[in-house]
């Protein structure tokens, strides 16, 4: 056929991009039961250690697990999302649960304390490392919340 498009690569592929801190960036999809953290931990473990993180294994296998305990706490049974991404030299844990939205702005004052006041351990543990931590609500009409943990080498 005269002027069809190539849509594949003119030169020999090189094989697949073997795991690198460089492009460690993974989503998961996590049911919402209690066992989730559990799950979390051995997830966030093998992904640090394949991309060559694993000095950041212990304060984030903590990190991951406190985080899906707490959105487990404050949404129990719905399902949330987990990222582990490598960027701009720190690794970043998010989570995004379905908690829902609170009418009242005071509710939802009371309600981000309670949260932020029972992450004391993912607290220290950040902290310890040079870290930062925190959470947010997600602007979206249903709600949710996006909970993280960065860590730097």
């Amino acid at each position: 056929m005269k002027g069809a498009l190539r849509c594949l690569p003119t030169a020999a592929a090189a094989g697949p991009v073997p795991p690198a801190t460089e492009n460690l960036s993974y989503s998961m999809l996590l049911p919402g039961g209690a066992y989730c953290a559990g799950h979390a931990r051995e997830a966030v473990h093998s992904l640090l250690t394949r991309h060559g993180l694993s000095d950041l294994c212990e304060t984030a296998v903590l990190a991951a697990s406190e985080l899906v305990s707490a959105a487990y706490r404050f949404t129990p049974d719905r399902e949330m999302m987990l990222r582990v991404r490598w960027q701009f030299e720190a690794l970043r844990i998010v989570l995004y649960d379905q908690h829902p939205a609170h009418a009242a702005p005071r509710a939802a004052e009371e309600c981000r304390d309670r949260r932020s006041r029972s992450m004391w351990l993912l607290a220290a543990a950040v902290d310890a490392h040079g870290g930062d931590w925190g959470l947010a609500p997600v602007l979206t009409p249903g709600g949710g919340t996006k909970s993280w943990a960065l860590l730097h080498r």
